[in-house]
């Protein structure tokens, strides 16, 4: 049996920000793309890695919250990702807490209003 989630999808209510936003924090580069009339910004994905990415999601469908599913992010340094989160405009919203054999957690809210998560092992 293969990993259950395959893919995600972050709403944005602006997606030049948004962009800029993950871009900043992360470093990520996305490719763009209309699909059924929604502005989509997909992160990067290397088929032969561990793990799933997804997109930034903007269309009359898509709502950001800080309720509802919760998508973690790997980071190796969560004090410096909490740190550029805040440079780029976000909020801490859960600091940095061991999570018992599984490393540390911690939720930020990005540029668009999202909870989310950041994993480090």
């Amino acid at each position: 049996m293969n990993n259950p989630v395959v893919y995600f999808e972050i709403p944005v209510l602006d997606m030049e920000r948004a962009i800029q936003f993950y871009s900043s924090v992360f470093g990520f580069d996305f490719t763009t793309e209309t699909i059924h009339g929604n502005e989509m910004a997909f992160f990067p994905l290397d088929a032969k890695s561990n793990g799933i990415s997804g997109g930034l999601a903007k269309g009359e469908i898509y709502k950001p919250s800080k309720e509802g599913s919760l998508i973690y992010f790997s980071s190796t340094d969560i004090d410096q990702t909490l740190s550029k989160v805040i440079s780029a405009g976000g909020k801490t919203l859960f600091p940095k807490t061991q999570a018992g054999e599984y490393g540390f957690v911690a939720e930020f809210e990005d540029s668009e209003g999202n909870r989310i998560g950041l994993s480090q092992n």
